[in-house]
């Protein structure tokens, strides 16, 4: 096999995405320099738009454009004055393609992993508890992992909220224990969300 040391460091890079191993980067590269007009050049001009236009929005931690308002932070008259709390942008856009929340999001951007103060301030915690007060939010929903990290997550916001008068639950029965919300298929998180529990 013929090895090119360009295409095999580009192999490395992309092997390291989600659910793709070196095979399936191969294939991947070579459809893209068979395609350079219709994939390759639109392709590298819409990651090159995305690293420099999109951030992360500095009150709930969804993505959101550098010039415009945050839609998620955005007031509706569709949304309920709920919060639903994730760890990551995935977790937001799998409970979002289930239509089974239609209130605000707050994306951790991880999980308490360690007890480090810089840590905990890039979950945007204070934030959360911020907009729970300004918003008259009815509830909270925790829909952290079931790892320990994520209990441990959901135990620390619990606490953050507690002189805010306002009902804090967690997902229920549909989550396995150490169960990831992005791996969860729309049934399950539809029986998470009915069958979730004050916290």
């Amino acid at each position: 096999m013929q090895n090119v040391a360009e295409i095999e460091e580009l192999t490395k890079l992309i092997s390291k995405l989600p659910g793709l191993g070196p095979k399936s980067a191969k294939r991947i590269i070579l459809k893209l320099i068979n395609n350079k007009d219709e994939l390759y050049k639109p392709m590298v001009n819409s990651m090159a738009k995305v690293f420099k236009n999109v951030i992360r929005c500095n009150i709930c931690g969804s993505l959101k454009s550098a010039k415009e308002t945050c839609n998620n932070c955005q007031d509706s008259k569709s949304k309920e004055l709920k919060i639903c709390v994730v760890e990551t942008i995935a977790d937001q856009w799998s409970i979002e393609s289930s239509s089974v929340f239609k209130g605000f999001f707050h994306i951790l951007g991880g999980n308490i992993s360690d007890t480090s103060m810089d840590n905990k301030k890039n979950l945007l915690i204070d934030s959360l508890v911020d907009t729970v007060s300004k918003k008259k939010i009815e509830e909270v929903i925790i829909a952290t992992s079931s790892t320990v990290e994520g209990q441990t997550t959901a135990y620390y916001i619990q606490e953050c909220l507690k002189d805010i008068n306002v009902k804090v639950s967690k997902l229920g029965q549909g989550v396995p224990v150490g169960g990831e919300i992005d791996n969860l298929d729309d049934g399950t998180l539809i029986s998470a969300f009915n069958n979730r529990k004050n916290f």
